[in-house]
């Protein structure tokens, strides 16, 4: 089973919708799929309790429980799961951390959100686990990206080479219990997710 944790110190920077579109997409790709959500605002979980579909299998608890229930998880058959942590936690960013396999960290184009990740990549070292910061609501037509990677390059650490746009499909698919890729098959949206995970499930080898 590989265990895939998503981490930032800053709120609202996308951790709960990567967590939710990956595993959708994980489940398209034939895998069995898991959600732990460590977040006590418990925004996955909400999103599963709007979902109609079974699947992927979200779960809330504290991180205390994290062992405990990745090994529930495995030995119910799941071959991937997200851990979806609470921002201003480093903590349970840490125990998250030292679960996974990889770590991915979202990230906004924007300058605070930039500074953030600073204690976010020293977790990544903590807990000597390969981490990809997430370029996430990328604007369009802007030099936002660029400039954003060029300061995540100053941390020395991997940016994926795909991102996410700053997306109206993203707000209303999560609303409704679905994902872009649900909501708007042939949209930018689920053509970014697509190749996010595209490139993640290589990066893990499923």
């Amino acid at each position: 089973m590989k265990t895939i944790a998503i981490l930032s110190g800053k709120g609202g920077a996308g951790k709960t919708t990567l967590a939710v579109h990956l595993g959708v997409a994980a489940e398209a790709a034939g895998h069995t799929t898991a959600i732990i959500d460590l977040d006590p605002q418990a925004s996955a979980l909400t999103w599963k309790d709007n979902r109609k579909h079974d699947t992927p299998a979200v779960v809330s608890a504290q991180a205390s429980r994290l062992p405990q229930l990745l090994k529930t998880a495995a030995d119910s058959g799941a071959d991937i799961v997200f851990i979806d942590t609470a921002p201003h936690s480093e903590a349970t960013s840490l125990a998250a951390a030292r679960n996974a396999e990889l770590l991915l960290i979202p990230c906004r184009p924007a300058i605070l959100d930039l500074h953030a990740i600073g204690a976010t990549v020293e977790i990544a070292r903590l807990a000597d686990v390969p981490a990809i910061v997430i370029l996430n609501a990328v604007p369009a037509r802007s030099t936002l990206a660029d400039e954003a990677r060029a300061a995540i390059n100053t941390y020395q650490i991997e940016t994926a080479p795909c991102q996410l746009g700053q997306r109206i499909a993203f707000v209303h698919s999560l609303t409704a219990g679905l994902t872009a890729q649900e909501y708007e098959p042939k949209g930018k949206a689920a053509n970014e997710i697509n190749a996010l995970y595209t490139y993640i499930e290589k990066k893990i080898g499923a």
